[in-house]
Protein backbone atom coordinates (compact mmCIF):
# COMPACT_ATOMS: atom_id res chain seq x y z
CA UNK A 1 0.00 0.00 0.00
CA UNK A 2 1.80 3.48 -0.74
CA UNK A 3 0.68 6.33 1.81
CA UNK A 4 0.08 9.61 0.72
CA UNK A 5 0.60 11.07 3.81
CA UNK A 6 2.41 11.15 6.89
CA UNK A 7 -0.27 11.19 9.81
CA UNK A 8 -0.56 13.26 12.37
CA UNK A 9 0.78 12.54 16.08
CA UNK A 10 -1.96 13.30 18.03
CA UNK A 11 -5.63 12.37 17.06
CA UNK A 12 -7.28 15.47 15.34
CA UNK A 13 -10.83 16.63 14.70
CA UNK A 14 -12.49 15.11 11.83
CA UNK A 15 -12.82 18.94 10.24
CA UNK A 16 -8.70 19.53 10.54
CA UNK A 17 -8.39 15.97 9.13
CA UNK A 18 -9.90 16.38 6.43
CA UNK A 19 -8.57 19.74 5.62
CA UNK A 20 -5.28 17.49 5.61
CA UNK A 21 -6.57 14.45 3.27
CA UNK A 22 -7.48 17.52 0.96
CA UNK A 23 -4.03 18.65 0.55
CA UNK A 24 -2.35 15.34 0.66
CA UNK A 25 -4.42 14.93 -2.09
CA UNK A 26 -3.24 17.67 -4.04
CA UNK A 27 0.42 17.26 -3.67
CA UNK A 28 -0.10 13.21 -4.69
CA UNK A 29 -1.75 14.85 -7.67
CA UNK A 30 1.21 17.54 -8.58
CA UNK A 31 3.93 15.00 -7.93
CA UNK A 32 2.78 12.42 -10.95
CA UNK A 33 1.77 13.27 -13.97
CA UNK A 34 -2.15 12.96 -15.77
CA UNK A 35 -3.66 10.96 -16.43
CA UNK A 36 -2.28 8.44 -14.81
CA UNK A 37 -0.35 6.04 -16.96
CA UNK A 38 0.15 2.92 -14.46
CA UNK A 39 0.28 -0.88 -16.04
CA UNK A 40 -1.18 -1.74 -12.77
CA UNK A 41 -4.28 -1.54 -10.40
CA UNK A 42 -3.00 -0.50 -7.18
CA UNK A 43 -4.18 1.59 -3.79
CA UNK A 44 -3.37 4.47 -2.57
CA UNK A 45 -4.46 5.43 0.89
CA UNK A 46 -4.29 8.61 2.89
CA UNK A 47 -5.21 8.42 6.62
CA UNK A 48 -4.84 11.08 9.84
CA UNK A 49 -6.04 9.96 13.21
CA UNK A 50 -9.12 11.86 14.93
CA UNK A 51 -10.32 12.83 17.69
CA UNK A 52 -13.34 10.03 19.44
CA UNK A 53 -16.89 10.14 17.56
CA UNK A 54 -19.99 7.38 17.70
CA UNK A 55 -19.68 6.20 13.85
CA UNK A 56 -23.24 5.07 13.62
CA UNK A 57 -23.88 9.28 14.48
CA UNK A 58 -21.49 10.66 12.33
CA UNK A 59 -22.92 8.61 9.19
CA UNK A 60 -26.31 9.57 9.65
CA UNK A 61 -25.61 13.12 9.05
CA UNK A 62 -23.75 12.18 5.66
CA UNK A 63 -25.59 11.86 2.37
CA UNK A 64 -23.53 9.98 0.26
CA UNK A 65 -24.02 6.02 -1.10
CA UNK A 66 -23.32 3.60 -0.34
CA UNK A 67 -22.90 3.89 3.28
CA UNK A 68 -21.52 0.78 5.51
CA UNK A 69 -21.09 -0.12 8.94
CA UNK A 70 -19.38 -3.20 10.60
CA UNK A 71 -18.93 -4.01 14.20
CA UNK A 72 -17.24 -7.38 15.39
CA UNK A 73 -18.37 -9.40 17.90
CA UNK A 74 -15.69 -8.15 20.43
CA UNK A 75 -16.79 -4.57 19.81
CA UNK A 76 -12.35 -3.85 19.40
CA UNK A 77 -13.31 -3.07 15.42
CA UNK A 78 -15.92 -1.12 13.48
CA UNK A 79 -16.01 0.71 10.27
CA UNK A 80 -18.01 3.27 8.70
CA UNK A 81 -17.61 3.94 5.21
CA UNK A 82 -18.85 5.98 2.34
CA UNK A 83 -18.91 6.01 -1.24
CA UNK A 84 -17.25 3.35 -3.57
CA UNK A 85 -13.78 3.44 -4.25
CA UNK A 86 -13.75 -0.05 -5.74
CA UNK A 87 -16.40 -2.85 -5.75
CA UNK A 88 -16.81 -6.56 -6.33
CA UNK A 89 -20.22 -7.34 -7.35
CA UNK A 90 -21.98 -9.69 -9.13
CA UNK A 91 -25.55 -9.27 -10.55
CA UNK A 92 -26.27 -13.03 -12.15
CA UNK A 93 -27.81 -15.97 -11.02
CA UNK A 94 -26.03 -18.94 -10.34
CA UNK A 95 -25.13 -21.43 -7.70
CA UNK A 96 -23.78 -20.22 -4.22
CA UNK A 97 -20.09 -22.17 -5.20
CA UNK A 98 -19.87 -20.52 -8.40
CA UNK A 99 -20.68 -17.09 -6.89
CA UNK A 100 -17.94 -18.23 -4.45
CA UNK A 101 -15.62 -18.62 -6.39
CA UNK A 102 -16.47 -15.65 -8.65
CA UNK A 103 -15.46 -13.35 -5.81
CA UNK A 104 -12.17 -15.62 -4.77
CA UNK A 105 -11.04 -14.61 -8.48
CA UNK A 106 -11.78 -10.81 -8.37
CA UNK A 107 -10.54 -10.78 -4.38
CA UNK A 108 -7.27 -12.30 -5.58
CA UNK A 109 -6.85 -9.31 -7.99
CA UNK A 110 -6.78 -6.91 -5.83
CA UNK A 111 -4.66 -5.80 -2.63
CA UNK A 112 -3.97 -7.33 0.46
CA UNK A 113 -4.38 -4.42 2.31
CA UNK A 114 -7.76 -3.49 0.91
CA UNK A 115 -10.79 -4.54 2.73
CA UNK A 116 -14.05 -4.98 1.07
CA UNK A 117 -17.50 -4.88 3.07
CA UNK A 118 -20.75 -6.34 2.04
CA UNK A 119 -22.28 -9.60 1.77
CA UNK A 120 -23.81 -12.73 -0.30
CA UNK A 121 -27.46 -13.96 -1.29
CA UNK A 122 -28.24 -16.73 1.12
CA UNK A 123 -29.14 -18.40 -2.51
CA UNK A 124 -28.08 -17.27 -5.57
CA UNK A 125 -29.99 -19.00 -7.79
CA UNK A 126 -33.26 -18.04 -6.22
CA UNK A 127 -35.29 -15.36 -7.71
CA UNK A 128 -35.13 -12.64 -5.59
CA UNK A 129 -38.37 -10.70 -4.90
CA UNK A 130 -38.78 -7.27 -5.92
CA UNK A 131 -37.44 -5.99 -2.48
CA UNK A 132 -33.95 -6.78 -2.67
CA UNK A 133 -33.60 -5.43 -6.24
CA UNK A 134 -30.62 -3.49 -4.74
CA UNK A 135 -28.93 -6.55 -3.73
CA UNK A 136 -26.77 -8.19 -6.33
CA UNK A 137 -25.99 -12.17 -5.59
CA UNK A 138 -23.02 -10.45 -4.07
CA UNK A 139 -21.74 -6.59 -3.44
CA UNK A 140 -18.70 -5.73 -1.33
CA UNK A 141 -17.05 -2.18 -1.14
CA UNK A 142 -13.74 -0.99 -0.40
CA UNK A 143 -15.40 2.41 1.05
CA UNK A 144 -14.02 5.71 -0.80
CA UNK A 145 -14.03 7.49 2.82
CA UNK A 146 -13.66 5.12 5.84
CA UNK A 147 -13.93 6.46 9.80
CA UNK A 148 -12.52 3.31 12.07
CA UNK A 149 -11.91 2.73 15.59
CA UNK A 150 -9.65 -0.15 16.26
CA UNK A 151 -8.73 -0.76 19.87
CA UNK A 152 -10.42 2.90 20.93
CA UNK A 153 -8.08 4.30 18.20
CA UNK A 154 -10.04 6.43 15.99
CA UNK A 155 -8.95 7.34 12.33
CA UNK A 156 -9.99 8.96 9.27
CA UNK A 157 -8.72 7.30 5.91
CA UNK A 158 -9.39 7.49 2.20
CA UNK A 159 -8.75 5.30 -0.82
CA UNK A 160 -7.59 5.79 -4.34
CA UNK A 161 -7.60 2.52 -5.89
CA UNK A 162 -6.61 3.50 -9.50
CA UNK A 163 -6.98 1.09 -12.88
CA UNK A 164 -4.66 1.10 -15.61
CA UNK A 165 -4.57 3.93 -17.67
CA UNK A 166 -7.39 6.00 -15.17
CA UNK A 167 -7.59 9.50 -15.06
CA UNK A 168 -5.99 10.67 -12.03
CA UNK A 169 -7.66 13.92 -12.06
CA UNK A 170 -11.02 13.12 -12.14
CA UNK A 171 -10.74 10.12 -9.50
CA UNK A 172 -8.76 12.79 -7.14
CA UNK A 173 -11.96 15.22 -7.69
CA UNK A 174 -14.35 12.80 -7.11
CA UNK A 175 -12.21 11.98 -3.64
CA UNK A 176 -12.15 15.51 -2.70
CA UNK A 177 -15.72 16.71 -3.80
CA UNK A 178 -16.62 13.67 -1.22
CA UNK A 179 -14.33 15.29 1.71
CA UNK A 180 -15.65 18.53 1.26
CA UNK A 181 -19.45 17.28 1.94
CA UNK A 182 -18.73 15.56 5.12
CA UNK A 183 -21.18 16.59 7.87
CA UNK A 184 -19.45 17.12 11.52
CA UNK A 185 -21.76 15.24 14.36
CA UNK A 186 -24.59 17.28 15.29
CA UNK A 187 -25.81 17.38 19.13
CA UNK A 188 -28.18 14.64 20.26
CA UNK A 189 -31.17 14.80 18.24
CA UNK A 190 -34.15 13.14 19.34
CA UNK A 191 -35.21 11.48 16.10
CA UNK A 192 -37.84 8.93 15.90
CA UNK A 193 -39.15 6.27 13.48
CA UNK A 194 -42.45 7.44 11.45
CA UNK A 195 -45.65 6.28 12.66
CA UNK A 196 -46.22 2.36 12.61
CA UNK A 197 -49.24 1.45 10.96
CA UNK A 198 -49.43 -1.84 10.18
CA UNK A 199 -47.82 -5.63 11.01
CA UNK A 200 -47.98 -8.70 9.22
CA UNK A 201 -46.36 -11.75 8.83
CA UNK A 202 -45.38 -14.20 5.68
CA UNK A 203 -46.52 -16.54 6.30
CA UNK A 204 -49.21 -16.21 8.86
CA UNK A 205 -49.58 -18.17 12.04
CA UNK A 206 -51.59 -20.90 9.82
CA UNK A 207 -49.57 -20.61 7.39
CA UNK A 208 -46.37 -21.43 9.35
CA UNK A 209 -47.58 -24.90 11.00
CA UNK A 210 -48.71 -26.25 7.37
CA UNK A 211 -45.12 -24.87 6.51
CA UNK A 212 -43.32 -27.01 9.80
CA UNK A 213 -46.36 -29.99 9.10
CA UNK A 214 -44.66 -30.13 5.46
CA UNK A 215 -41.04 -30.48 6.78
CA UNK A 216 -41.98 -32.69 9.56
CA UNK A 217 -43.30 -35.19 6.91
CA UNK A 218 -39.87 -35.26 5.59
CA UNK A 219 -38.19 -36.16 9.03
CA UNK A 220 -40.11 -39.47 8.98
CA UNK A 221 -39.38 -40.44 5.62
CA UNK A 222 -35.14 -40.07 6.49
CA UNK A 223 -35.15 -37.33 3.77
CA UNK A 224 -34.14 -34.67 6.11
CA UNK A 225 -32.69 -34.47 9.84
CA UNK A 226 -33.31 -30.98 10.25
CA UNK A 227 -34.25 -27.98 8.62
CA UNK A 228 -34.60 -24.03 9.51
CA UNK A 229 -37.28 -22.36 8.31
CA UNK A 230 -37.89 -18.48 8.54
CA UNK A 231 -40.52 -16.07 8.46
CA UNK A 232 -40.79 -12.66 7.22
CA UNK A 233 -42.66 -9.79 9.64
CA UNK A 234 -43.53 -7.05 7.58
CA UNK A 235 -43.73 -3.39 9.15
CA UNK A 236 -45.57 -0.32 7.23
CA UNK A 237 -44.53 2.99 8.55
CA UNK A 238 -46.30 6.13 7.31
CA UNK A 239 -43.51 7.64 5.80
CA UNK A 240 -39.80 7.04 4.40
CA UNK A 241 -36.73 7.02 6.75
CA UNK A 242 -32.94 6.71 7.69
CA UNK A 243 -32.73 2.82 8.35
CA UNK A 244 -29.68 4.39 10.46
CA UNK A 245 -31.92 4.40 13.30
CA UNK A 246 -32.46 1.06 13.85
CA UNK A 247 -28.93 0.96 13.98
CA UNK A 248 -28.67 3.82 16.58
CA UNK A 249 -31.42 2.88 18.72
CA UNK A 250 -30.51 -1.21 19.10
CA UNK A 251 -31.54 -1.45 22.87
CA UNK A 252 -29.37 -3.71 23.91
CA UNK A 253 -25.72 -2.30 23.42
CA UNK A 254 -23.45 -4.48 25.69
CA UNK A 255 -25.26 -7.51 23.39
CA UNK A 256 -22.35 -9.86 22.23
CA UNK A 257 -23.02 -9.74 18.84
CA UNK A 258 -21.77 -8.27 15.30
CA UNK A 259 -23.77 -5.33 13.57
CA UNK A 260 -23.48 -5.25 9.91
CA UNK A 261 -25.15 -2.24 7.68
CA UNK A 262 -25.68 -1.98 3.92
CA UNK A 263 -27.42 0.86 2.60
CA UNK A 264 -26.70 0.86 -1.29
CA UNK A 265 -28.94 3.68 -1.87
CA UNK A 266 -30.77 6.13 0.08
CA UNK A 267 -34.07 4.54 2.25
CA UNK A 268 -32.50 1.25 1.45
CA UNK A 269 -30.66 -1.29 3.12
CA UNK A 270 -29.83 -4.20 5.17
CA UNK A 271 -28.92 -4.58 8.49
CA UNK A 272 -28.19 -7.44 10.84
CA UNK A 273 -27.89 -7.93 14.73
CA UNK A 274 -26.16 -11.28 14.68
CA UNK A 275 -24.77 -13.14 17.41
CA UNK A 276 -23.52 -16.03 15.09
CA UNK A 277 -19.81 -15.75 13.77
CA UNK A 278 -19.51 -18.08 10.13
CA UNK A 279 -15.84 -18.22 10.12
CA UNK A 280 -12.56 -15.44 10.89
CA UNK A 281 -9.64 -16.30 8.87
CA UNK A 282 -5.92 -15.07 9.40
CA UNK A 283 -3.96 -16.53 6.71
CA UNK A 284 -4.22 -20.60 7.40
CA UNK A 285 -5.87 -19.95 10.58
CA UNK A 286 -9.43 -20.49 10.52
CA UNK A 287 -11.89 -19.66 13.56
CA UNK A 288 -15.48 -20.77 13.63
CA UNK A 289 -18.51 -21.89 15.32
CA UNK A 290 -21.55 -24.18 16.16
CA UNK A 291 -24.73 -22.24 17.34
CA UNK A 292 -28.00 -23.85 17.71
CA UNK A 293 -30.23 -24.04 20.34
CA UNK A 294 -32.13 -21.41 21.66
CA UNK A 295 -34.22 -20.11 24.83
CA UNK A 296 -35.92 -16.86 25.58
CA UNK A 297 -35.54 -15.63 29.08
CA UNK A 298 -38.73 -13.89 28.98
CA UNK A 299 -40.63 -17.33 28.23
CA UNK A 300 -38.95 -18.94 31.34
CA UNK A 301 -39.21 -15.82 33.54
CA UNK A 302 -35.68 -16.35 34.56
CA UNK A 303 -31.78 -14.73 33.98
CA UNK A 304 -28.42 -16.57 32.64
CA UNK A 305 -28.30 -18.94 35.16
CA UNK A 306 -31.79 -20.41 34.38
CA UNK A 307 -31.57 -20.09 30.81
CA UNK A 308 -28.07 -22.24 30.76
CA UNK A 309 -29.76 -25.17 33.20
CA UNK A 310 -32.44 -25.01 30.74
CA UNK A 311 -30.28 -25.35 27.39
CA UNK A 312 -28.25 -27.68 29.01
CA UNK A 313 -31.35 -30.21 29.62
CA UNK A 314 -32.97 -29.85 26.75
CA UNK A 315 -32.60 -32.99 25.17
CA UNK A 316 -34.08 -31.48 21.44
CA UNK A 317 -31.95 -28.03 22.14
CA UNK A 318 -28.81 -30.65 22.54
CA UNK A 319 -29.83 -32.40 19.58
CA UNK A 320 -30.36 -29.70 17.26
CA UNK A 321 -27.04 -28.20 18.47
CA UNK A 322 -25.21 -31.47 17.87
CA UNK A 323 -26.51 -31.52 14.28
CA UNK A 324 -24.90 -28.35 13.70
CA UNK A 325 -21.80 -29.52 16.01
CA UNK A 326 -21.28 -32.74 14.13
CA UNK A 327 -21.41 -31.47 10.59
CA UNK A 328 -19.14 -28.50 11.05
CA UNK A 329 -16.44 -30.85 12.12
CA UNK A 330 -17.36 -33.73 9.95
CA UNK A 331 -17.03 -31.13 6.90
CA UNK A 332 -13.68 -29.12 8.51
CA UNK A 333 -12.01 -32.48 7.74
CA UNK A 334 -12.07 -31.83 4.10
CA UNK A 335 -9.92 -28.90 3.80
CA UNK A 336 -8.43 -28.73 7.61
CA UNK A 337 -6.03 -29.98 9.96
CA UNK A 338 -5.36 -29.74 13.50
CA UNK A 339 -9.36 -28.81 14.15
CA UNK A 340 -9.94 -28.16 18.26
CA UNK A 341 -13.40 -28.38 18.32
CA UNK A 342 -14.44 -27.77 21.94
CA UNK A 343 -15.90 -30.86 23.90
CA UNK A 344 -17.89 -28.96 26.42
CA UNK A 345 -21.08 -27.11 25.05
CA UNK A 346 -20.66 -23.93 26.15
CA UNK A 347 -24.01 -20.98 26.80
CA UNK A 348 -23.87 -17.72 24.58
CA UNK A 349 -25.57 -15.12 27.00
CA UNK A 350 -27.74 -12.25 25.31
CA UNK A 351 -30.40 -9.69 26.99
CA UNK A 352 -33.05 -11.72 25.65
CA UNK A 353 -32.17 -14.70 24.59
CA UNK A 354 -29.24 -17.69 24.71
CA UNK A 355 -27.47 -20.44 22.72
CA UNK A 356 -25.90 -23.06 22.71
CA UNK A 357 -22.58 -22.47 20.96
CA UNK A 358 -19.01 -24.67 20.57
CA UNK A 359 -16.26 -22.69 19.50
CA UNK A 360 -13.82 -24.59 17.15
CA UNK A 361 -10.22 -23.27 16.10
CA UNK A 362 -8.50 -25.31 12.64
CA UNK A 363 -5.47 -25.01 10.12
CA UNK A 364 -6.46 -24.68 6.69
CA UNK A 365 -4.34 -27.17 4.43
CA UNK A 366 -2.19 -24.88 1.97
CA UNK A 367 -4.98 -25.57 -1.27
CA UNK A 368 -7.65 -24.51 0.93
CA UNK A 369 -6.39 -21.33 1.87
CA UNK A 370 -8.82 -19.03 0.55
CA UNK A 371 -12.72 -17.85 0.87
CA UNK A 372 -14.34 -19.23 -1.41
CA UNK A 373 -13.04 -23.02 0.15
CA UNK A 374 -14.13 -21.62 3.14
CA UNK A 375 -17.93 -20.47 2.06
CA UNK A 376 -18.41 -23.07 0.08
CA UNK A 377 -18.03 -25.50 2.86
CA UNK A 378 -19.57 -23.93 5.75
CA UNK A 379 -22.63 -21.83 4.03
CA UNK A 380 -25.10 -22.95 4.83
CA UNK A 381 -24.68 -24.13 8.12
CA UNK A 382 -27.40 -26.44 9.51
CA UNK A 383 -28.25 -23.43 11.85
CA UNK A 384 -29.94 -21.89 9.06
CA UNK A 385 -30.18 -24.64 6.50
CA UNK A 386 -29.98 -27.86 7.81
CA UNK A 387 -29.07 -31.81 7.51
CA UNK A 388 -27.94 -32.72 5.16
CA UNK A 389 -27.17 -29.74 3.19
CA UNK A 390 -27.17 -31.04 -0.33
CA UNK A 391 -31.15 -30.77 -0.71
CA UNK A 392 -31.87 -28.16 1.71
CA UNK A 393 -31.54 -24.82 -0.71
CA UNK A 394 -34.25 -26.57 -2.69
CA UNK A 395 -36.38 -27.56 -0.17
CA UNK A 396 -36.22 -24.14 1.71
CA UNK A 397 -36.91 -22.41 -1.66
CA UNK A 398 -40.15 -24.90 -2.30
CA UNK A 399 -41.60 -24.37 1.59
CA UNK A 400 -40.84 -20.44 2.18
CA UNK A 401 -42.92 -17.66 0.36
CA UNK A 402 -40.74 -14.94 -0.03
CA UNK A 403 -36.91 -14.88 -1.38
CA UNK A 404 -34.48 -14.84 1.62
CA UNK A 405 -31.91 -12.35 -0.27
CA UNK A 406 -28.84 -11.13 1.94
CA UNK A 407 -31.06 -12.85 5.35
CA UNK A 408 -29.15 -15.44 6.85
CA UNK A 409 -26.47 -15.58 4.28
CA UNK A 410 -22.55 -14.63 4.82
CA UNK A 411 -22.00 -10.81 5.60
CA UNK A 412 -18.91 -9.41 6.83
CA UNK A 413 -15.61 -8.24 5.15
CA UNK A 414 -12.72 -9.96 3.61
CA UNK A 415 -9.13 -9.18 1.91
CA UNK A 416 -6.59 -11.42 0.34
CA UNK A 417 -5.36 -12.59 3.42
CA UNK A 418 -8.23 -12.38 6.08
CA UNK A 419 -11.59 -12.58 6.21
CA UNK A 420 -14.37 -12.26 9.02
CA UNK A 421 -17.82 -13.22 8.08
CA UNK A 422 -20.75 -13.51 10.36
CA UNK A 423 -24.07 -15.13 9.30
CA UNK A 424 -26.78 -12.07 8.76
CA UNK A 425 -29.78 -13.51 10.87
CA UNK A 426 -31.74 -10.92 13.51
CA UNK A 427 -31.49 -8.88 10.26
CA UNK A 428 -34.05 -6.75 8.31
CA UNK A 429 -34.19 -5.02 5.22
CA UNK A 430 -35.39 -1.23 4.70
CA UNK A 431 -37.05 -0.25 2.00
CA UNK A 432 -38.84 3.06 1.60
CA UNK A 433 -41.30 3.36 4.28
CA UNK A 434 -41.54 -0.74 4.80
CA UNK A 435 -38.92 -3.12 7.05
CA UNK A 436 -39.15 -6.64 6.28
CA UNK A 437 -37.80 -8.98 9.31
CA UNK A 438 -36.36 -11.95 9.40
CA UNK A 439 -36.55 -14.91 11.94
CA UNK A 440 -36.22 -18.64 11.80
CA UNK A 441 -36.85 -21.55 14.17
CA UNK A 442 -34.78 -24.82 13.92
CA UNK A 443 -37.04 -27.92 12.89
CA UNK A 444 -35.74 -31.24 14.35
CA UNK A 445 -38.29 -34.90 14.62
CA UNK A 446 -40.28 -33.84 17.28
CA UNK A 447 -40.49 -30.05 16.87
CA UNK A 448 -43.94 -28.19 17.40
CA UNK A 449 -44.92 -25.80 15.00
CA UNK A 450 -46.49 -23.36 18.25
CA UNK A 451 -43.73 -23.33 19.51
CA UNK A 452 -41.31 -22.90 16.88
CA UNK A 453 -43.90 -19.81 16.04
CA UNK A 454 -43.13 -18.50 19.83
CA UNK A 455 -39.20 -18.44 18.56
CA UNK A 456 -39.68 -16.96 15.39
CA UNK A 457 -41.47 -13.98 17.83
CA UNK A 458 -38.79 -13.88 20.38
CA UNK A 459 -36.04 -13.16 17.84
CA UNK A 460 -38.04 -10.25 16.46
CA UNK A 461 -38.40 -8.56 19.32
CA UNK A 462 -34.65 -6.90 19.53
CA UNK A 463 -35.81 -5.13 16.67
CA UNK A 464 -39.63 -4.76 17.03
CA UNK A 465 -38.58 -2.96 20.59
CA UNK A 466 -36.60 -0.07 18.38
CA UNK A 467 -39.80 0.81 16.65
CA UNK A 468 -41.24 1.79 20.03
CA UNK A 469 -37.97 4.10 21.27
CA UNK A 470 -36.45 7.49 20.19
CA UNK A 471 -32.91 7.99 18.62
Amino acid sequence: MINGITPSCEPLPIEKAISNLISALSRYLDERSSPDCTDQARLVTFCEPVEPVTLPEWLLEQQSYPRLFWMNREQNFSVAGLGVADTLQYKGEEDNNAAFERFQLSLAEKDPNAKYFGGFCFNAKEQQDPVWQEFSSFSFVLPLLQLTCQENNFSLSCHLWLEPHDDLQSKRDALTDLLKQIVPVKKKRRLQLPELLKISCNPDEKGWREQCEKALDTFETGELQKIMLARQTILEFSGSFSPLLFLLNYPYPQNTIYRFYFEPVEHHAFFSFTPERLYRRDGNLLLTEALAGTCSKESINGGDRRASETLLNSEKDIREHNFVREMISNELLKICDNIDMEEEVQVLQLRRLAHLYTPCAATLKPEFENDSAVLQLLHPTPAVGGVPKAPILERIMALEPFSRGWYAAPVGWASRDAAEFAVGIRSALVNGRFAYLYSGAGLVKGSDPAAEWEEVEQKIGDILAITRQEA
